[in-house]
C-alpha cells in the first residue's frame, strides 16, 4: 500500500498546474514549453528529430516551431550536412523563460512550507532530498529495482 497516497504527485500536479496557468498569461502554453526545453538542451536539433522525441506529429511540430520562432523563443539556421533542413537554436528570451519557469515553481513551494516551523521545514527538506536522491539513482541504474518489485507484485496478483 502507497503510505504516501500519491501525495508527492498530487502536490507536483498542482504546482504544474499553476506553472501552466501563469506561462499561459505570457504567451506560452505546456506543449511549446516541452519544445523550448528540448530544444535548449538539445541545441542544433532538427524539426524531425524534435518530432520524433517529443511523439507528436509533424503538422503540429511545424506549428509549434512556427510559433515559437514567431514570438521569439526559436531560431533556426541552415543545415550545413542537409541543405533540405534547419537546425533549431533557443533564444536568450527562451533562457529567460526557463528562469521564468524556476521562479515560478520556487514561489509555489515557498507558499506551500511558508506554515511550516524551521524544524518542520529542515526535517521535510532533509527527507526529500534522500526521497530525490534515491530516485534519482534508480533511474540511473534503470529503474531495476522498482521494475522488479512491480514484477513481482504482478505475480502475487496472478497467483490469487
Amino acid at each position: 500500500m502507497d503510505a504516501t497516497e500519491r501525495k508527492m504527485t498530487k502536490i507536483a500536479r498542482e504546482v504544474s498546474k499553476f506553472t501552466v496557468q501563469t506561462m499561459k498569461e505570457e504567451g506560452i502554453g505546456t506543449a511549446e514549453f516541452d519544445v523550448i526545453h528540448l530544444v535548449r538542451h538539445k541545441p542544433g536539433i532538427t524539426q524531425t528529430q524534435v518530432r520524433e522525441t517529443l511523439k507528436i506529429d509533424k503538422g503540429a511540430a511545424a506549428k509549434r516551431v512556427a510559433s515559437l520562432e514567431h514570438k521569439g523563443y526559436l531560431i533556426r539556421k541552415p543545415n550545413p550536412e542537409d541543405g533540405r533542413s534547419q537546425l533549431l537554436y533557443a533564444t536568450e528570451k527562451a533562457e529567460s523563460l526557463k528562469n521564468s519557469k524556476a521562479h515560478i515553481e520556487a514561489a509555489f513551494y515557498e507558499w506551500l512550507l511558508e506554515d511550516l516551523s524551521e524544524e518542520e521545514k529542515q526535517a521535510f527538506c532533509e527527507t526529500l532530498d534522500k526521497l530525490y536522491w534515491k530516485s534519482k539513482r534508480q533511474r540511473q541504474a534503470g529503474f531495476v529495482d522498482v521494475a522488479r518489485r512491480i514484477a513481482e507484485e504482478g505475480e502475487e496478483c496472478d497467483e490469487r
